[in-house]
């Protein structure tokens, strides 16, 4: 099972990676892996947590985890590496087409956890990863509130609108992707019931490690153009996130990159 960062390929074999920026979740080329003997992370620890994780989604079509490391580490709360692979997952109604992550690094505290006590980390852990969203998956994403309310929050704001619209939600809302564009269709209802349709058509591009900018924006309101505030607007992901790479190609969204996740 390998994440290749350098091209969009999720391959579910148990083999070694390519060379270059490949991550590997079996072993590398020609040597086999310390973790190989270790009962506990094949036996136990890889199958609960991907129950876990089977949990936690609402759907799932192929989800694979595995944990490296031998039982001296694992026992001791060390855990040199995590990996996970996902295909058409369903999570708080986001679609998320293909994700790969992993983790290395990480310590827990086991040792208390087996006398009962909450697992929590012990300390930050880098996760790499790859994410592809497929323009239908988005689409589907659109429906849920998490990322509806989201979008009212954001865009509603500064469209040129009088200050009672601004309190509407945007409807029938779509996204069409293209190369290097996003275009935004919606419908916002006005009081007496006339739909006003908005347009966004905007490029992405990285402005820093953590943050993205809109590229020359375009905002049509009921078929005419309008001068609006996103031009050179960012969206910032805060300092635990690191986006190497984001590619919009027609009908899907790839996006390479790291988070920390925090104790």
């Amino acid at each position: 099972m390998t994440v290749d960062r350098n091209s969009i390929q999720f391959d579910n074999r148990d083999a070694a990676a390519g060379s270059g920026e490949t991550v590997n979740l079996g072993e590398e080329a020609g040597r086999p892996s310390p973790s190989q003997n270790s009962r506990i992370a094949s036996a136990v620890l890889s199958p609960a947590v991907q129950f876990w994780l089977r949990s936690q989604v609402q759907q799932v079509d192929e989800l694979k985890v595995k944990i490296e490391g031998s039982d001296r580490q694992i026992f001791s709360g060390a855990i040199p590496k995590v990996t996970a692979a996902a295909r058409s997952a369903v999570y708080k109604g986001l679609h998320l087409t293909e994700v790969a992550i992993e983790g290395c690094g990480i310590r827990i505290n086991l040792g208390q956890a087996l006398k009962g006590k909450p697992l929590r980390l012990l300390e930050s852990v880098p996760v790499a990863g790859v994410l592809r969203l497929s323009q239908a998956d988005l689409n589907a994403s659109l429906k849920a509130p998490l990322l509806a309310d989201a979008l009212n929050e954001f865009l509603l704001p500064m469209l040129p609108l009088t200050d009672r619209e601004k309190s509407l939600k945007l409807q029938n809302l779509q996204i069409i992707i293209e190369a290097g564009l996003l275009t935004l269709s919606a419908t916002i209802l006005r009081a007496g019931g006339r739909e006003i349709m908005l347009v966004l058509r905007t490029g992405l591009r990285m402005a820093s490690a953590g943050q993205l900018m809109f590229e020359s924006p375009e905002l049509e309101l009921d078929g005419e153009l309008k001068s609006s505030d996103f031009n050179g607007f960012k969206i910032d992901f805060g300092p635990e996130v690191e986006i190497e790479e984001l590619i919009l190609s027609p009908g899907e969204i790839v996006c390479r990159g790291g988070i920390t996740v925090l104790p």
